[in-house]
């Protein structure tokens, strides 16, 4: 399966699989003779039946986790919407790929593969206040890079992102797909407080003008992304054809995966949020897409590193469904 436009994307993505039921069923019938009392692992419970029906097994291990940082630079950035300067992506990329940031240690801690994926660092997307951020033929391609980044043997998959003013193009995104004013949904991202926020703020509010006739969420992706939401949007999009469930890293990782769902319902039914993020509309986007966060530790760093640590939460919800005895097997009486 590949594609070629946008619309051939839409067409696969309005035929992609579903959870296996008679494995979720299996599930459902294993969890309710486990040796505990009846819902006393809370959501660990559900997060391993819903990890169950998409890999298929009734009694499912997680053992090849794999996670993607796509990187990409803003022609935004330059109107100074962050407090770092567009050659940190860069940079940033250098130290993945030294295995010098969090995501490395997170993804080291909880046994996941990690894949870099840079994306035309030397050409900016187009200030989205002037013109579409992409041409079709650019969306595609970030989108295309998603699709191919995914290791196919891998049971569990978490993208995450580095791109400075991208959380401006999420905030963009966010309110274009949910509605709003711009202030709802743009905050501090690196760090650009008072008058530097109230500056990010109408350059977010400059863009929902210019493309207040945006249509579903691909153009949406296209007129206000990146390239690197582009390419987690692909790879989130490819896991769903592969039946590889998402763990969903924070708000720019939300808004990219946004985009999905606004296109195609459903389309995130493979997903759960691994966090809610210390960037303030980040709980807002969730709620909308219907999605209640695992942790909520304060991160705000990106990279897919609160998605990483949610790794450990579904490694557990899954050891305990597929490891215990049910009451049968360990000889124990289940009133």
């Amino acid at each position: 399966m590949s594609f070629d436009t946008l619309d051939a994307l839409r067409a696969l993505m309005a035929d992609q699989p579903e959870p296996d039921a008679d494995a979720a069923a299996g599930a459902a019938d294993r969890n309710g003779q486990l040796t505990k009392p009846p819902g006393a692992l809370g959501r660990l419970e559900d997060l391993a039946q819903w990890y169950a029906g998409w890999r298929g097994s009734a009694r499912p291990a997680l053992e090849a986790p794999q996670v993607i940082v796509f990187a990409g630079n803003h022609g935004v950035a330059a109107r100074g919407v962050s407090a770092f300067p567009p050659e940190v992506t860069v940079q940033m990329v250098a130290n993945f790929e030294a295995g010098g940031a969090a995501i490395n240690q997170l993804a080291k801690a909880f046994g996941a593969r990690m894949d870099v994926v840079p994306l035309d660092l030397d050409t900016p997307t187009a200030d989205f206040t002037q013109t579409a951020a992409m041409t079709e033929a650019e969306a595609v391609a970030a989108l295309r890079a998603g699709w191919g980044a995914v290791d196919a043997s891998a049971d569990l998959l978490v993208v995450g992102e580095m791109g400075i003013g991208n959380t401006t193009a999420a905030s963009a995104i966010a309110a274009r797909l949910f509605g709003g004013a711009a202030a709802d949904w743009t905050g501090a991202g690196t760090g650009v407080v008072g008058d530097a926020l109230a500056a990010k703020t109408a350059i977010v509010d400059d863009a929902l003008t210019r493309h207040a006739d945006a249509g579903d969420g691909l153009d949406v992706l296209r007129r206000l992304g990146g390239r690197e939401l582009a390419g987690m949007a692909g790879a989130i999009a490819r896991a769903r054809a592969l039946r590889i469930p998402v763990i969903l890293d924070g708000f720019i990782c939300t808004a990219a995966a946004a985009t999905l769902a606004k296109t195609t319902d459903g389309a995130l039914d493979h997903c759960v949020a691994g966090h809610l993020s210390a960037e303030g509309a980040h709980g807002r986007m969730l709620d909308a897409l219907g999605k209640a966060p695992l942790l909520s530790l304060g991160l705000r760093l990106g990279e897919g590193s609160g998605a990483a640590l949610a790794i450990g939460v579904l490694k557990g919800a899954i050891a305990c469904h597929s490891g215990m005895a049910t009451f049968a097997e360990a000889g124990v009486a289940d009133g």
